[in-house]
């Protein structure tokens, strides 16, 4: 058992779990870590796609009894029936752009210093988002419409196409300029994650099968396991900080890491920027 790499794949997983959530990026982190850590490899790119579902788990275990309730009722509620198909038009979206661009993202994008862009860009973006007067008409994710849940969609697909963009600040912040509430934008990116990421693991896995072995069961079995502890405890603290907080902390920590990044990488101090 190569003690290094599971290592590798503990802080991996930490880092996944700590940022899938916030506005920050999961996958520009987990981009920047796997430079430092060199585990930017085909097989190191199949790992950040499946640990997702680590996190994801968090929040399905987070909100278990919502889930329990809609899985109940599918048949003979409508409150469920609604849910549902707005998780569905709202995942539409992104399951349609990332078969289509999704490798081209990959070829282009995946690097240092297109994520550092996307950082900045992101974190002056939630600072004007921040500073407009917010007209809030969906309070609660039942009180959204099928084209609320679309609008929701369209905002997810910012992330594709852009590294570091963050899924959850684009759909949140989105969400608030769509006119959903802090707690309805904040839960509804929450319950897009499970069949966005769930669908992108399974689709990752599948695709990329022949780069795997047994001898990867410990290193996958570490990094999701990181994954779910760590989003856990961020998804719990997070739904506590936006009842009273807005998303600035989060903006100007994405652009002075951003601008991190690139200064150290022409530097030539900290990252590979291949």
């Amino acid at each position: 058992m190569d003690l290094i790499l599971l290592a590798k794949a503990l802080v991996l997983g930490i880092v996944e779990g700590l940022t899938e959530f916030l506005p920050i990026s999961s996958t520009g982190h987990l981009i920047l870590a796997g430079q430092l850590l060199g585990f930017n490899t085909p097989k190191g790119a199949v790992f950040d796609i499946v640990i997702q579902t680590g996190a994801i788990l968090a929040v399905i275990w987070e909100y278990r009894q919502r889930f329990l309730d809609v899985l109940k009722g599918v048949l003979t509620e409508a409150r469920s029936q609604k849910f549902i198909l707005n998780l569905l038009i709202a995942f539409m979206p992104a399951a349609v752009l990332g078969l289509a661009v999704g490798k081209l993202v990959k070829q282009h994008l995946f690097h240092p210093i297109p994520v550092a862009l996307a950082f900045i860009i992101g974190g002056f973006i939630m600072l004007w988002a921040e500073r407009r007067q917010h007209t809030v008409t969906v309070r609660e994710v039942d009180d959204m419409t099928w084209l609320d849940a679309l609008k929701m969609g369209c905002a997810q697909t910012l992330a594709l196409l852009f590294p570091g963009v963050s899924r959850s600040g684009a759909t949140i912040i989105g969400g608030l300029l769509f006119g959903l509430s802090r707690k309805a934008a904040t839960e509804f990116s929450f319950f897009l994650a499970v069949p966005t990421l769930i669908a992108a693991g399974a689709y990752q896995l599948y695709k990329e099968r022949a780069l795997l072995s047994s001898d990867d069961i410990g290193m996958f079995s570490v990094g999701l396991i990181a994954a779910f502890l760590s989003a856990f405890a961020c998804v719990r603290w997070f739904l506590r900080y936006v009842m009273t907080h807005d998303f600035t902390l989060f903006a100007w920590y994405r652009i002075a890491f951003g601008l991190i990044v690139i200064a150290s990488s022409y530097m030539g101090i900290t990252w590979a920027a291949s």
